[in-house]
C-alpha cells in the first residue's frame, strides 16, 4: 500500500454530537451550582433527563418572556412535570424565551430564556447525573458570542401557545403580569 489513511472516527458520540457540549460546576456558599452549554435541542434534552432526578412532587415556574407572564405551581407530581415539559421540547428548542424551573426547598433545575441548564442544589449528587449526560468538564464556560436581552423575545406564537395549554394542563396559577 503507498497511501497510508487516516483511521475512521468509531464513536457515534463524537461522530454525530458536536464536542461543544460542557459545563461547570462550582460551589457558591452553602450550594452547588451546574451551568452547561450544549446545542439547543441537546439542552432541553438534558434538562428533561435532569427533572428525571428530582423528587416525585416539585414546584415549577414557567416564565414566558413574550407574554411577560409567570406561572407558578407546588406540590405537582414529577411525572406530570415531565409530561408538560416533554409536550414542550420542539417549539422550546426552536425559539427559546421561556424561563423554567423545577424545584423543591433543597434543589433547582432550571432552562434559561437563552436555553441554557442551571442546577443549584445544597448536595454534589448533582455533578454526577450531570457527568453522565456526557457533558465535559471546564473550569470556565467560554463566552457566548451573542446574547439577547428580555425585551428582544418577540414572535414565535407557537412557543406563547404551548406555554399558555400547559399551565392551563397543570392548573398553575398567574403570578407575574409585566
Amino acid at each position: 500500500m503507498l497511501f497510508k489513511s487516516r483511521a475512521l472516527e468509531t464513536s457515534l458520540e463524537r461522530r454525530f454530537r458536536p464536542t461543544g457540549d460542557v459545563f461547570a460546576f462550582r460551589k457558591e456558599g452553602d450550594l452547588h451550582v451546574a451551568e452547561i452549554r450544549a446545542g439547543a435541542e441537546r439542552a432541553v434534552d438534558i434538562f428533561a433527563k435532569l427533572v428525571e432526578e428530582m423528587p416525585a412532587v416539585v414546584s415549577l415556574s414557567l416564565e414566558c418572556l413574550r407574554t411577560r407572564r409567570e406561572y407558578i405551581g407546588g406540590k405537582l407530581q414529577r411525572a406530570e412535570v415531565r409530561e408538560t415539559i416533554a409536550r414542550l421540547k420542539v417549539p422550546l428548542a426552536a425559539s427559546g424565551g421561556v424561563e423554567i424551573s423545577v424545584y423543591t426547598a433543597d434543589e433547582q433545575v432550571a432552562l434559561s430564556a437563552m436555553l441554557d441548564p442551571w442546577i443549584f442544589a445544597k448536595s454534589d449528587r448533582w455533578l454526577y447525573l450531570v457527568l453522565g449526560q456526557g457533558l465535559e468538564e471546564r473550569a470556565e464556560l467560554p463566552e457566548r458570542g451573542w446574547t439577547m436581552e428580555r425585551e428582544d423575545f418577540t414572535g414565535a406564537p407557537e412557543i406563547v401557545e404551548a406555554v399558555s395549554k400547559a399551565a392551563e394542563r397543570l392548573t398553575l396559577a398567574l403570578a407575574l403580569t409585566r
